[in-house]
C-alpha cells in the first residue's frame, strides 16, 4: 500500500508496533522501505548485535545502491537476494551450509546454535567441517574461507526469519490503520493504554502534531473509552481518576434511558447515588466533563453540595411514594435547579491544576504552551527524545516540576529528585546537594524550569543528572550569548539613535551586541559594537526597544553547550 510505504519511509511511525522508537525511526528514513520484506528486515537489524556490529548501515548503502550488491559465489544470490547479499536471518545461515557444504539440518541447526552461543571451540570445529565439505564441492578455498568469515561475523546476530515476519506483520498492519484512520488509530491507542499516564501524554502529544483535536470528557458525548468523532477524538469517562467502571456504566445507563444531562442539578436528581457519589462528580466537573451544560466549574463546585442533597431528596420522595392529589401514581417531584452564583470562572492555572489532578495530564492546555519559543530556542531535548540519548551527553530540556523529593546526602546535606513534565511526558532529574542549596527557591511544585545536565542511564530508567537549573522566564537573561538590533535605516535619523543609545544604556549587561542595519529587500550592514557596550538581554530590553521602534527589532541567540 503507497500510503503506508510513505508513513513508513518518513519516520512517522509513534504508535506503530516494534517502530516507535527514535532509533528505528531514524533507520526508516534511511532505509525507506518499499517492500513488505524490508519491514521484515527492519525488525532484524534493529537488535544491539546488528546495530554494534555496523550490520544496519551496510544493508542501508547496499538497500539504496550506494553499494554494490556482490555475491562470492552464485550460489549464494538464491540465499540473500532479499537482503541485498548480508546474512541476516538464522535461516541463512543453515541454508548456505547445506546448499554450500552438504550440511544436514540437524548439522545446519548445530551450526546455528554455535554461532549464537559464540563458542569458539565448537566453531573452529565447525569452520574446519565447512571448509573441508565446500571445497570437496568445487569452492575455492579462499572464497570458502570468506564465506565462513562472513557466516561467523553476521550470523552470530542472525534473527529467526519467522518471528521478524511475524512481527513485521503486526507493525505493517498498525502502519496501515495509521495511514488510513489516523483519528481512529489514536483513539484506539489511547484506550489501549488510558492507564498509562505516561503514554497517554505520549499518544496526546502526537495527536496534536498531526492536527488531530483531543476533546474533553463531556457527560453526554463520552463512552466508556476514546471515541472518534468527526475527525476529532473524545476524551473516555473511564480515563477520569475517581471514576469507576461501574460508575460509568451506571451514568451511560441513565443516560441511554433519560436523554442528554441538562444541568448539574438534572444529573444529580437522576444518578444512582449507589454507584456515584460526591468524589466522582467533583471529578467529573473538575475535568470539564459538564462543561457542555453551560455553567462554569468554579460555579458547579459552589453548589455541589446543595446540588447533590437535593437529588437525593428527590429519589427519596419518590422511592416513598409521595405524589400529589393529581398525580395518578408516584412520580418524580419536580425541584428547580440549585440557581448558580455570578462568579468568576477558576484561573487558567487553576483549570489546568484541576484537569491534571483529574486526569494525570493536561488535555484543554499545557503550563509549557506559552514558553514555546523559549523551548524552541534554549532547549535542545524533550521527554521523548531523552528516552533514546547516549550515556554522558549534555542536554537542555524545560518542563514543569511535578515532584519533588528530598533526601540528605552521605554527609547530611539536602539534595533532590525531580520529576519534570513536558508536552510529551516525564523525566527524572537528579539535583545533588552543591547545585540544590543554590536553587532549592526554585525548586517548587508546578515551576517551569530549563534544566542543563548529562544524560545517565542503566536498564531500566534515563534520567539527567543536573548542571544548573534556571526559572524558564529567565532563560533570555542568562542563556543568551548575543543580542541582535534590526534596524530600518530608512526610517532613522540622529535624534533616533541617541533616544535609542540612551535606552541601550539601562540595560547594560554581558552579551555581545550586533546591529543589522537595513534597507528593506535591498541591502544589510552588520556591525558588531564594542565589548564596552554590551546588553543584558531578557523582556525588558525587548519590549523597550520593540515598543520605541514600532517593530520587532530585537532578536537574541543562545550559545549551545
Amino acid at each position: 500500500d503507497e500510503k503506508t510505504f510513505q508513513l513508513l519511509a518518513s519516520g512517522d511511525t509513534t504508535g506503530v508496533f516494534q517502530l516507535e522508537s527514535s532509533g528505528m525511526k531514524d533507520l526508516l528514513i534511511r532505509l525507506r522501505p518499499t517492500s513488505f520484506r524490508d519491514i521484515i528486515a527492519l525488525v532484524a537489524l534493529y537488535r544491539p548485535g546488528p546495530l554494534d556490529s555496523g550490520m544496519h548501515d551496510e544493508f542501508v548503502r547496499r538497500k539504496n545502491g550506494r553499494l554494490p550488491v556482490t555475491y562470492i559465489v552464485p550460489e549464494l544470490e538464491p540465499i540473500l537476494k532479499d537482503t541485498y547479499g548480508v546474512i541476516l536471518y538464522q535461516e541463512q545461515v543453515m541454508k548456505i551450509a547445506g546448499v554450500l557444504a552438504d550440511y544436514s539440518m540437524a548439522e545446519a541447526d548445530n551450526l546455528r546454535k554455535a554461532m549464537g552461543k559464540k563458542i569458539g571451540e565448537i566453531m573452529a570445529e565447525e569452520r574446519q567441517r565447512f571448509l573441508a565439505r565446500a571445497t570437496g564441492k568445487g569452492v575455492e578455498a579462499a572464497k570458502a574461507e570468506k564465506i565462513f568469515d562472513l557466516i561467523e561475523k553476521f550470523g552470530r546476530y542472525g534473527f529467526n526469519k519467522a518471528h521478524s515476519a511475524a512481527y513485521a506483520m503486526i507493525a505493517y498492519q498498525t502502519a496501515y490503520l495509521k495511514a488510513h484512520f489516523p483519528v481512529e488509530f489514536m483513539a484506539a491507542l489511547l484506550t489501549s493504554e488510558m492507564n498509562d499516564t505516561e503514554r497517554v501524554v505520549k499518544h496526546i502529544a502526537e495527536c496534536r502534531s498531526h492536527g488531530i483535536e483531543i476533546l474533553p470528557p463531556d457527560i453526554n458525548q463520552s463512552n466508556m473509552s476514546f471515541t472518534a468523532v468527526e475527525g476529532k477524538i473524545r476524551f473516555g469517562l473511564a480515563a477520569v481518576k475517581n471514576v469507576g467502571e461501574g460508575t460509568i456504566e451506571s451514568i451511560l445507563e441513565v443516560r441511554q434511558e433519560g436523554g442528554a444531562f441538562k444541568s448539574l442539578s438534572d444529573f444529580c436528581r437522576r444518578v444512582n447515588y449507589k454507584k456515584v457519589n460526591r468524589r466522582v462528580i467533583e471529578s467529573l466537573i473538575k475535568c470539564g466533563a459538564f462543561d457542555s451544560t453551560g455553567a462554569k466549574r468554579s460555579q458547579m463546585m459552589s453548589v455541589l453540595d446543595k446540588t447533590i442533597e437535593l437529588g437525593q431528596r428527590s429519589q427519596r420522595d419518590y422511592i416513598n411514594g409521595q405524589f400529589s392529589l393529581f398525580q395518578r401514581g408516584p412520580q418524580r417531584r419536580t425541584f428547580a435547579d440549585i440557581p448558580l452564583p455570578e462568579i468568576e470562572e477558576w484561573s487558567e492555572s487553576r483549570l489546568l491544576k484541576y484537569e491534571k489532578e483529574t486526569l494525570g495530564f493536561f488535555i484543554t492546555g499545557h503550563p509549557l504552551a506559552k514558553y514555546e519559543q523559549i523551548l524552541r530556542k534554549f532547549a535542545d531535548t524533550d521527554t521523548v527524545k531523552l528516552k533514546e540519548l547516549s550515556d554522558g551527553n549534555v542536554v537542555r530540556m524545560g518542563g514543569v516540576i511535578r515532584e519533588c523529593k528530598l533526601h540528605n546526602d552521605r554527609k547530611g546535606d539536602r539534595m533532590a529528585f525531580v520529576t519534570l513534565e513536558d508536552l510529551g511526558g516525564f523525566a527524572e532529574v537528579t539535583l545533588f546537594s552543591s547545585l540544590y542549596q543554590s536553587v532549592d527557591d526554585i525548586i517548587k511544585k508546578d515551576s517551569a524550569v530549563l534544566v542543563e545536565g548529562r544524560v545517565t542511564r542503566d536498564e531500566k530508567s534515563v534520567k539527567i543528572l543536573a548542571d544548573s537549573v534556571i526559572p524558564i522566564t529567565k532563560a533570555e537573561e542568562v542563556w543568551t550569548t548575543t543580542v541582535h538590533l534590526n534596524l530600518d535605516i530608512t526610517n532613522l535619523d540622529r535624534e533616533t539613535l541617541q533616544q535609542l543609545y540612551d535606552i541601550l544604556q539601562h540595560h547594560r549587561g554581558g552579551c555581545k551586541v550586533y546591529l543589522h542595519l537595513r534597507i528593506p529587500r535591498r541591502t544589510e550592514t552588520i556591525i558588531a559594537l564594542p565589548d564596552r557596550i554590551k546588553l543584558k538581554a531578557g523582556n525588558a530590553l525587548t519590549e523597550t526597544v520593540n515598543n520605541f521602534l514600532g517593530y520587532r527589532a530585537v532578536e537574541t541567540s543562545c550559545q549551545r553547550q
